[in-house]
């Protein structure tokens, strides 16, 4: 038998290490192929799901919509409140336009609804309802509506309560609201917590010098601390009235 060459030798081995090299190069590429193929489903997956979830929202969006309007106007409200057991007036729904960001007193956009639904995670009546306590207590400590409750994050009760007012704005460049609407508005925001206090200052504002109250103690109100001038203004009617 013929000894084979050095030169064939060497040439079968460089074939075989060049067959070696496109295999590994194909394998690597299939591998690529895969792990891309896996990345994309691995993508497609939370999309996948968060688009149903807002196009869930949206259908129940539209359940209250005005046709014409594209909005959830007044009558809307009426009836989303009637389904979800809740007067239109109660504190909860003026929570829920605060967590939409709703900008018109009374209308509830397609994009508000969504971003306050998708932050409460509700894309139906049920869920809606659900949600309400943890609504409630992002702004206020105790997610029992009824019952006596104090402020436990200060920052977004400010922002809510902020909001409450400008809410309450319903026309263009307009900077103040009426005392009665004042009033009924400080009931809804402060009267949970502060219910003696919202009632004295209700009938401060609405009669001052013709309606008599049981004035409370003031020896704790210290003047120099950072108060709203209608708060200084308040105490010092009382002082002056208390006899």
């Amino acid at each position: 038998m013929r000894r084979a060459s050095k030169k064939s030798l060497s040439s079968a081995a460089t074939a075989s290490a060049g067959a070696e090299q496109v295999n590994e190069k194909q394998n690597r590429k299939r591998k690529g192929v895969s792990t891309n193929l896996t990345s994309r489903k691995a993508q497609r997956g939370p999309t996948k799901a968060v688009s149903k979830e807002v196009e869930r929202i949206d259908q129940f969006f539209y359940t209250y919509a005005d046709n014409s309007s594209v909005m959830i106007d007044p009558e809307g409200i009426e009836t989303l409140c009637s389904h979800l057991e809740v007067p239109h007036t109660d504190v909860r729904i003026l929570m829920l336009a605060w967590k939409m960001g709703c900008e018109k007193q009374g209308y509830f956009t397609l994009d508000e609804w969504r971003a306050g639904l998708k932050a409460l995670r509700a894309d139906s009546i049920s869920k809606l309802k659900k949600a309400f306590p943890e609504l409630v207590q992002e702004v206020i400590l105790s997610p029992q509506i009824i019952s006596y409750v104090q402020v436990t994050r200060p920052s977004n009760f400010q922002d809510f309560y902020i909001y409450a007012f400008r809410y309450c704005l319903t026309e263009d460049k307009k900077k103040c609201i009426e005392i009665p609407v004042a009033c009924e508005l400080l009931n809804l925001v402060l009267g949970l917590q502060f219910r003696p206090q919202v009632d004295k200052l209700s009938n401060y504002l609405k009669y001052q010098n013709d309606y008599k109250i049981n004035f409370p103690s003031l020896d704790n109100y210290d003047s120099d601390l950072a108060w709203p001038l209608i708060l200084d203004n308040f105490v010092e009617w009382l002082r002056e009235n208390k006899s």
